[in-house]
């Protein structure tokens, strides 16, 4: 089994990006600029009459992602400052741009912090899950073939499903870290203790 820690730096672990932004990267944290207006969501053409809006049709996040081939264990502490809605740390796994999936630690457009699951085939589905009463979580992504799930937990140890689902990521897919700001003018988005370990999970609902 091999595995990449927090203490590796992304570019030693083959990490680019689709829609570059800045990156500063120190005693184990990944901080990423989430520029305004930006987003990874496939809007059916639903609209809201009032009240916020569905989320646009936008690809333009800053997605910094590394090729993992096979099944695997990404898991990763999130934060950020919750300025605007739909302000999230991501996490993502993409083939192509109207295939992927991510798991986002979100203020929501209900004025809570949530955790939040998309899954996109041409078109996007919106999950909210959980509200989490916290400044950070840990965000954990795992693979077994086809089939993936989504968890978090607030001490990095406990970890409980928000999301399963399948997708054709391909044998080789691109997975890492999404930082978005879809209605706000952006901020910093924060990522400690990255750990990506190509391992299949016994039980992958929960996550070991």
């Amino acid at each position: 089994m091999m595995a990449w820690r927090s203490h590796t730096k992304g570019a030693d672990m083959g990490f680019q990006w689709i829609n570059e932004s800045t990156v500063t990267e120190r005693d184990g944290m990944i901080s990423i600029l989430a520029p305004e207006h930006t987003d990874f969501f496939c809007n059916s053409g639903a609209e809201a009459e009032e009240g916020d809006a569905v989320p646009d049709s936008l690809c333009n996040a800053p997605f910094y992602y590394t090729e993992v081939e096979g099944d695997f264990v990404l898991r990763v502490k999130v934060s950020h400052d919750f300025k605007q809605t739909y302000d999230s740390c991501s996490i993502m796994v993409f083939k192509d741009l109207t295939h992927w999936a991510k798991a986002c630690f979100e203020l929501t457009d209900f004025g809570t912090r949530a955790m939040v699951s998309v899954v996109t085939k041409d078109v996007s589905d919106d999950a909210n899950g959980p509200n989490v009463d916290a400044d950070a979580v840990w965000l954990q992504m795992c693979r077994k073939g086809d089939a993936f799930a989504f968890h978090y937990s607030l001490d990095g140890e406990h970890f409980y499903m928000m999301r399963f689902f399948t997708l054709d990521a391909g044998k080789v897919a691109k997975v890492g870290l999404l930082a978005q700001a879809p209605t706000g003018e952006g901020g910093e988005r924060r990522y400690e203790h990255l750990s990506i370990e190509h391992r299949t999970v016994a039980n992958i609902r929960m996550g070991e």
